[in-house]
């Protein structure tokens, strides 16, 4: 490393103020601050000590995805295989090529499940850092690491089938129109992922729901659990422990919500995440989802949905994985304590809300999170201003 460190430091002068490629400074320092800290330190009183920046907490984030990745890219060459479909065209070709077929076990499934989320993944990564670059260049300022972040999210929550060139579209929307013309990374006032994948839900709504986009095998159609709820009170011809470790179509990261609690697990232990916002986030969706119940017992409400239990609505629809990576986010979320409960719960409450009146769209999270975004800036408003008034009146 201490060869790459004496080429950084050598080429460093080109790219300061007067230098050459004074333009691309942005870029330099980006690579720079990827592989190491930054050499300056502060002086003086500072009122943050904490050796956990902005970089070193996105990686981290990025640590606890793990197995939402490993277990999304397994899911789907097990989906396919549960399918009975043919593998075929070049991915198919992979695996034969290495002599194994979809029956062969985990790591056949695995290869398979690669092929299809790494061109995901890479088109996603490349599109967001070429506009981060770009912009960063243009305004002169750093290149941000939520990028990172949120290139590995946003694959997570489309289905394994979406085509590239809409992956290509969505991004750059999210990043130049959800996060940069706010000003960049922590100053976007909604989830950069999320608003990709609003993006493709409202212009792109045959590729992004329906039966045939959860399976990548030709000619099957395959509706996700949540969905058949929607028109039926009838249980999903699968059992609750497949739908908690994920052996169920849907989107590529969301279908296991063991996977989401580890990853949940990990960042609670370091800090990452708020338990307030997890905590009540939860409790909104149960309280909600079971007044719904109560409601459907007393013939109120007529909806299928409304029969569902909260033990479902936890396990299904990509709950579990919006409750730990993103409505946690730091930046979109509320950041007074107080406030942190009320998000939470609001969120936990619309996604049931959603789900149980609105039948196009049975997983509910997306937009939840989305309109929780939202509100969170008027939230803290309120929750400042009460405490300002409660001071006011105490010393008046």
């Amino acid at each position: 490393m201490k060869l790459l460190r004496n080429f950084l430091d050598k080429i460093e002068p080109n790219f300061r103020e007067g230098g050459k490629l004074e333009f691309f400074y942005p870029f330099y320092e980006a690579m720079d601050s990827f592989f190491y800290n930054v050499g300056e330190t502060n002086t003086g009183q500072v009122h943050v000590r904490d050796s956990v920046d902005l970089k070193r907490n996105m990686i981290l984030v990025m640590f606890a995805l793990v197995p939402c990745v490993l277990f999304g890219v397994y899911n789907i060459g097990d989906q396919a295989l549960l399918a009975g479909g043919e593998l075929s065209g070049w991915r198919g070709g992979v695996v034969t090529s290495l002599g194994l077929t979809l029956a062969d076990g985990a790591l056949a499934k695995f290869v398979y499940g690669l092929t299809w989320f790494l061109p995901i993944y890479v088109v996603i990564f490349g599109t967001g850092l070429f506009w981060e670059i770009l912009i960063g260049m243009i305004r002169k300022h750093e290149i941000y690491e939520g990028v990172f972040v949120t290139s590995l999210l946003f694959p997570l929550i489309v289905p394994p089938s979406i085509p590239l060139w809409q992956l290509c579209l969505a991004m750059s929307f999210a990043v130049v129109l959800g996060k940069e013309v706010f000003g960049g990374t922590g100053m976007n006032f909604m989830n950069p992922a999320l608003v990709a994948r609003a993006f493709l839900f409202f212009a792109y709504p045959a590729q992004i729901s329906g039966d045939k986009v959860w399976t990548v095998v030709d000619g099957i159609s395959q509706a996700t659990p949540l969905s058949k709820f929607a028109v039926s009170t009838a249980l999903p011809d699968i059992s609750m422990l497949d739908a908690f470790l994920g052996r169920i179509p849907g989107c590529i990261g969301e279908t296991s919500t063991l996977a989401c609690l580890a990853g949940g697990v990990f960042m609670l232990a370091i800090g990452v995440a708020s338990w307030r916002i997890i905590v009540s986030c939860l409790g909104g969706m149960v309280v909600t989802a079971l007044f719904f119940n109560i409601l459907y017992a007393q013939g109120v409400c007529a909806a299928p949905m409304c029969a569902v239990n909260p033990l479902w609505h936890f396990v299904l629809g990509g709950f579990a994985f919006g409750l730990v990576f993103m409505v946690t986010d730091p930046v979109t979320a509320t950041q007074t304590t107080v406030g942190k409960w009320y998000y939470g719960g609001f969120v936990g409450v619309m996604c049931i809300v959603i789900r149980n009146l609105n039948v196009a769209y049975p997983e509910g999270m997306m937009l939840a999170i989305l309109l929780g975004n939202i509100v969170a800036p008027l939230i803290d408003y309120f929750v400042i201003e009460a405490n300002v008034k409660r001071r006011s009146a105490r010393y008046a």
